[in-house]
């Protein structure tokens, strides 16, 4: 199924779940920037095609940076919304990524454990081998799939989704 976007694919939708992919370079919600945002496009989507008036409802329960596109899962009802959420929380379903870094990583696979601060003005985090008051652990695992000329496609399997965590951790290393 498409969206009328032709920027954004509905990959699965039934009465509790709406999948979706999302395009890099989208935010998945509104925000200070006013750009269209996954969350009211599906939304809009749903709308139109199920003819539903007035708000629509759909739960977002986990989030892709802005720059990163990939699937995302949303929740059609807020029974819906508490089971993913929950999850989520638990870590289950896993998230896989496949990631392109510029140069190598030190090992063909490795799990990295660092220690994430983020500076919300900047928006950006920084990568600590030891805790700091405010930081939060964050946990990865790689593995590089291929390199080539100063490029590396990496599998990366997340322990703990904080924000930034895969740039940040793989920039540390």
């Amino acid at each position: 199924m498409h969206s009328p976007f032709s920027d954004i694919e509905i990959l699965y939708c039934d009465n509790h779940i709406l999948s979706a992919r999302k395009p890099p370079g989208m935010p998945v919600q509104a925000d200070k920037s006013g750009d269209r945002d996954l969350l009211t496009s599906l939304k809009e989507w749903l709308a139109q095609e199920y003819n539903k008036p007035g708000n629509v409802f759909l739960g977002l329960v986990h989030r892709l940076d802005r720059p990163v596109g990939g699937a995302m899962v949303l929740a059609r009802t807020s029974k819906a919304a508490a089971r993913l959420s929950d999850q989520f929380r638990r870590g289950c379903p896993g998230k896989t990524y496949l990631t392109i870094v510029k140069g190598a990583p030190p090992a063909k696979q490795d799990r990295l454990i660092h220690h994430l601060l983020k500076d919300k003005t900047n928006n950006q985090t920084a990568v600590y081998d030891q805790p700091l008051p405010g930081s939060k652990e964050a946990r990865l695992h790689y593995q590089v799939l291929a390199t080539a000329e100063k490029f590396s496609l990496l599998r990366v399997v997340l322990e703990t989704g904080r924000s930034h965590q895969i740039r940040a951790q793989m920039a540390a290393v």
